[in-house]
């Protein structure tokens, strides 16, 4: 049972989480977004061991462009080596700001993906430049018209912003590492409905097939 105290972000992460593993049965994590598995991740996420424990029931991959960190398939997602509609879940978070050509991306993952097939992603729209030198550089930013037309293809959408306007903006100064200057930003993002605005740091976004 989920803390119903998280914020709206949050609860979406979890709760689409957890009806993906629930749910589906073949799932790809392409980048690795999830960072659970500390042998297979160039990090990892404490606040999400609660995922491990669905990972009994399904077959999880995670795919990555290049084999440094030990994923289970290495491909490019401008061509993912997966068959036609062969997969039941993507989870792609955190990824489309550093390839190239993120349109194309999600029309890999559209592809691979069943009917009634899941796709959950994360993608930053005002946020710090966070490129990986050697590994990742860093694109592109999304406003919420882009997750609009990436989801154009895809039969059902729901999409929920990550941060409010207030939170968003600390975050992105020497600010955002004090966590009280950031939980002070949270409260005022609600009490002055900033939450609802569109310059957030990110988007939730999860597609059905």
């Amino acid at each position: 049972m989920f803390n119903k105290n998280l914020d709206l972000w949050q609860l979406f992460f979890d709760e689409t989480v957890k009806k993906i593993f629930t749910e589906k049965k073949l799932i790809i994590d392409i980048g690795g977004g999830l960072r659970i598995l500390k042998e297979k991740n160039n990090r990892y996420e404490p606040s999400h061991e609660w995922i491990r424990s669905y990972l009994k029931n399904v077959d999880y991959k995670i795919l990555d462009p290049v084999d440094t960190f030990n994923p289970d398939i290495v491909g490019d997602i401008h061509s993912l080596p997966l068959e036609d509609n062969s997969v039941d879940a993507i989870i792609c978070l955190s990824v489309l700001e550093h390839v190239k050509n993120p349109i194309l991306a999600t029309q890999e993952i559209y592809r691979v993906l069943k009917p009634g097939g899941y796709c959950f992603i994360y993608v930053p729209f005002l946020y710090y430049y966070h490129a990986e030198e050697g590994y990742y550089g860093d694109y592109w930013r999304f406003t919420k018209d882009t997750m609009e037309m990436l989801a154009e293809p895809f039969s059902s959408k729901k999409i929920g912003s990550v941060f409010g306007a207030i939170e968003s903006w600390i975050k992105i100064t020497p600010l955002g590492h004090i966590r009280f200057v950031r939980k002070i930003a949270n409260i005022l993002d609600k009490v002055t409905g900033k939450v609802h605005s569109n310059q957030v740091s990110g988007y939730n976004m999860f597609l059905v097939k």
